[in-house]
């Protein structure tokens, strides 16, 4: 099941839908023994339940998220008459980093490719052959 959202811009009015899959941010509202509230947009709130943490096992969720900490959560289901939603953090990177991290350019950049390509061509090439 999905559900449509309309954002006005000015005076058009723009579908957006949530629909299962999705990977959305929230902000973590509560938690519990058996799993996470999740603060969603549009007055959505979700549920993720333990299961849905990790495929390990969950000896706290408080060594997952804490209070009021953004993450972003997998959709697997959208109750659109309630304004709730069945939320995963299972095999996704749910943790915002919010932190970037510029990678330093070498000095010599793309010449150890250039100057080595011509080799690797070689020896696929006579590798191709026999």
């Amino acid at each position: 099941m999905s559900k449509e959202i309309y954002v006005i811009i000015g005076k058009e009015a723009i579908s957006m839908e949530y629909k299962q899959g999705d990977i959305i941010k929230g902000e973590v509202s509560g938690i519990e023994d058996y799993g996470i509230f999740v603060k969603l947009e549009n007055n959505y709130s979700g549920l993720i339940h333990i299961s849905e943490i990790t495929d390990g096992f969950v000896n706290s969720i408080n060594n997952f998220v804490t209070i009021g900490e953004k993450i972003y959560v997998r959709v697997l289901d959208v109750d659109t008459n309630n304004k709730q939603m069945k939320l995963s953090i299972k095999n996704i990177n749910y943790k915002e980093s919010g932190k970037t991290q510029k990678i330093p350019e070498s000095l010599r950049g793309f010449l150890p490719l250039q100057e080595e390509l011509p080799k690797w061509t070689a020896e696929k090439l006579k590798e191709i052959d026999e």
